[in-house]
């Protein structure tokens, strides 16, 4: 066995972060950027020229550039789809633009252009900002590995290049190359990245493994147990992939019916055309009638019946901390059913913190003296558990004396000398080694009773005695139990606990906030959590995901609706996300959720003034004569009129609302 498996090394190498490095396409790099950008500048050169009295010669050309930066690309789309026999809302909208400017309304239709050109650009940049994320996770997995061969001889060779049956060397500090099992060593891993549990975890001979988790201080021999395809950070990414690509593709109420709409709209305005010519109709008054039909039967209203109400709600909800992606997504939020909530990082703060300090009877200590002595022997250590009692006693402004001979033992605890007295401070089970005297059950019982209560037991003796027992737990976000109480109100179901944890842990939590037992899944890996949305899918429900990491992403991907919490969640969590909370409020996915309903009933009020307005200048238009001024006001009034109602949710006043309606 090579003698690195016996170092047990104080202090571990320099951590790599927990979550994959970024890579982000930069928003220029995408041609449909750049051609909307051009538009954009365009529009707003000309638009100020065209409003102060410029002579049309020095706006115009602006315009018709701004036609063409903005409309090539959705035209020729909506040309590949005719060819395809469908007729999309793309195309619709620039032969409305072109017909708007075919009788003098050039800046009207330039507008139009301009909106379509941005949203097609923010919709590749959100499916490349997607792609940089699922690739950026595969770096958390090591390119080499060390490979042990049968006489103890080292090979630095290519991850992908193991094969079930190698044994690997995982030193500390390094991440893990390969799915696999201990076969020597003990240390302990942090698998936040797989499992989202909140400390690292105890690994020892017989224990399992995972690529691209974080080893700690000791070092491990690992027969690796599955090709680097199969790992688990690998069925990830696939598993991302997989739900990004089939989720079905998701459509605004208004673009359900693009097609008969679109369609209808053609072969009326060439009946409104052809039709009077073949009775006998001159050619200009028939073409006439025919663009004025076109004008005020064109969707405008109905575009806009839509967007202000969502935009406006998605611009509110940036202004108290949730960033919403799209105005799909926006529209999506109120529909949702049923919750799947993480625990760590998400109801949690995702950090230990101390809980419980209990000195022992007999020990001469108090609370404050036994957070100072086991500070002070944990002071070196850059373990969570040690960060917490550290963190502990500077809160208490507590004195930390110094201390020498500092040791550290994975999977047991440390070592050192304080005061002229050995303290050592780390798990319960093995620092006790058996030991039956009164102290050492009394500290027992101690420990039992707070791992029964969901929390992580340290032990601290000095000169081998039991002295005191601290208790470490992942800290409650303050408003999680009225954010659960609040979405079991608006879904009509109790949100489900899906977790990596432990079940005890678990089991503690649910209780704190209001979940009941049988919503409670605990110790689910990243497929697992899936299969559990999956099931809430299968049986009708509109799911929303709430969660933070890595091992969330998939389910955040495959849910109808996922939130992530921004302030640490991982980078691939917050790309898959279709919306991130960016204060880490969790209170704020309630209000969030009320205020798109109230966008969602804005654009049904706005869908009912559009189609009043566009069918009684239609039937003007066809049962008389509508004068094209008065055509091309009612269509503008009408669209003003909705864009305006869509825009009250702009008010600070819709989102206090939104709060009182969810309670």
């Amino acid at each position: 066995m090579p003698s690195d498996l016996l170092q047990r090394p104080g202090r571990a190498a320099p951590a790599a972060s927990r979550t994959a490095p970024k890579r982000r396409t930069r928003v220029f790099a995408l041609a449909e950027a750049r051609w909307a950008a051009a538009a954009l500048v365009l529009f707003l050169i000309a638009l100020p020229l065209q409003l102060t009295g410029a002579p049309a010669w020095a706006w115009g050309p602006l315009y018709a550039a701004a036609y063409v930066t903005g409309g090539w690309e959705p035209a020729w789309a909506g040309l590949t789809a005719l060819r395809e026999k469908t007729l999309d809302v793309d195309l619709l909208m620039i032969v409305a633009a072109i017909g708007a400017a075919a009788i003098g309304q050039v800046m009207d239709g330039a507008l139009l252009i301009v909106i379509f050109a941005t949203s097609g650009a923010l919709e590749v940049l959100a499916a490349a900002r997607t792609q940089d994320a699922v690739r950026g996770l595969l770096d958390l997995a090591p390119t080499t590995a060390t490979r042990l061969s049968d006489d103890g001889s080292e090979a630095t060779v290519p991850t992908e290049g193991l094969v079930v049956g190698d044994t690997i060397l995982v030193r500390p500090g390094e991440r893990v190359g390969a799915d696999g099992r201990v076969l020597a060593g003990a240390s302990e891993v942090d698998q936040a990245t797989i499992t989202g549990e909140p400390l690292p975890v105890a690994k020892e001979t017989g224990d399992e493994v995972f690529a691209g988790t974080l080893n700690g201080t000791g070092a491990l021999r690992v027969k690796v147990e599955r090709d680097a395809s199969d790992s688990v950070i690998a069925r990830i990414v696939a598993m991302v992939e997989e739900a990004s690509a089939t989720k079905a593709p998701t459509q605004l109420f208004i673009e359900k019916v693009e097609q008969r709409y679109s369609l209808g709209m053609v072969f009326a305005t060439l009946a409104v055309f052809l039709i009077p010519l073949a009775l006998g109709g001159d050619l200009t008054g028939s073409l006439l009638r025919a663009m004025t039909f076109m004008i005020v039967a064109s969707p405008c209203a109905v575009v806009l019946a839509t967007m202000p109400p969502l935009l406006s709600a998605i611009a509110n909800a940036g202004r108290h901390g949730v960033l919403v992606k799209s105005a799909v997504v926006m529209e999506r939020l109120g529909q949702v059913d049923a919750v799947a909530l993480d625990k760590t990082g998400t109801l949690t703060e995702g950090t230990p913190r101390i809980t419980d300090i209990r000195p022992l009877n007999g020990s001469g200590l108090d609370e404050d003296t036994l957070l100072a002595l086991a500070a002070a022997a944990e002071h070196p250590s850059e373990h969570p558990l040690a960060r917490a009692v550290v963190d502990a006693a500077g809160t208490r402004g507590l004195a930390i004396a110094d201390m020498r001979d500092f040791t550290s033992t994975p999977g047991v605890g440390v070592t050192a000398t304080v005061d002229g007295h050995t303290v050592a401070v780390g798990a319960p089970a093995r620092l006790l080694d058996g030991n039956d005297d009164t102290g050492s059950a009394r500290a027992a019982e101690i420990a039992a009773g707070l791992e029964d209560g969901g929390r992580t037991a340290v032990l601290v003796l000095r000169d081998g005695v039991p002295v005191g027992v601290l208790g470490v737990a992942d800290r409650l976000r303050p408003d999680a139990t009225a954010t659960v109480a609040a979405l079991t109100t608006l879904t009509g179901s109790t949100p489900m606990l899906v977790t990596g944890d432990n079940p005890r842990a678990a089991a503690r939590l649910a209780a704190e906030v209001g979940i009941s037992g049988d919503e409670v899944h605990a110790g689910l890996l990243p497929e697992d959590k899936v299969e559990a949305v999956r099931r809430l899918q299968a049986r009708g429900r509109k799911v929303l995901v709430i969660g933070d990491g890595v091992n969330d992403a998939p389910a955040l991907a495959a849910a109808h609706t996922g939130i992530a919490m921004g302030r640490a969640g991982s980078d691939l969590a917050l790309e898959t996300a279709d919306a991130v909370v960016v204060r880490d409020e969790l209170a704020t996915i309630p209000t969030v959720i009320a205020l798109s309903r109230a966008a969602r009933r804005l654009v049904v009020q706005n869908l009912v003034i559009a189609g009043v307005f566009i069918s009684g200048l239609v039937i003007w238009d066809l049962a008389g004569h509508l004068p094209l001024p008065l055509g091309v006001l009612g269509h503008e009034g009408s669209t003003v009129i909705v864009g305006l109602n869509g825009l009250r949710l702009l008010r600070e006043a819709a989102w206090t609302r939104a709060a009182k309606d969810m309670r």
